[in-house]
């Protein structure tokens, strides 16, 4: 299957040709800045937990495809574990029945419809 060409790092004054938004030097510090100025204290200490990081690891091992693109029948590798039930709404934090292997796409899709964006107002 062709892939789509490469584009420019979203980086401000980068020239950088990425598949991704930003190029892996930019990406580790834009990760960075989220972490550091938008996540709220639980989610910090909780995602950079070693049984979070264990967890992911073992997730992504036994499901290394998007499940959400799988019922669709495309093949994507999966970039991300998210919550079925976030954690937020009393969610297990740790339960490995409550994880699903996302692609960064899909799992931005869902993270959008969940929060309210896209007109979708949450109740």
């Amino acid at each position: 299957m062709p892939r789509k060409p490469k584009r420019p790092c979203s980086y401000p004054g980068c020239p950088e040709l990425t598949e991704g938004q930003y190029c892996a030097k930019h990406r580790k510090e834009e990760y960075q800045k989220y972490n550091h100025f938008k996540r709220d204290e639980f989610s910090k200490r909780f995602y950079n937990s070693p049984q979070w990081q264990r967890l992911r690891k073992q997730k992504i091992a036994i499901n290394p495809l998007c499940e959400y693109c799988a019922r669709e029948g495309k093949v994507t590798p999966a970039t991300v574990v998210d919550h079925i039930v976030p954690i937020k709404e009393g969610g297990a934090a740790l339960d490995i029945n409550n994880l699903q292997s996302l692609c960064k796409s899909c799992h931005d899709s869902k993270t959008a419809r969940e929060d309210g964006r896209w007109g979708n107002k949450k109740i």
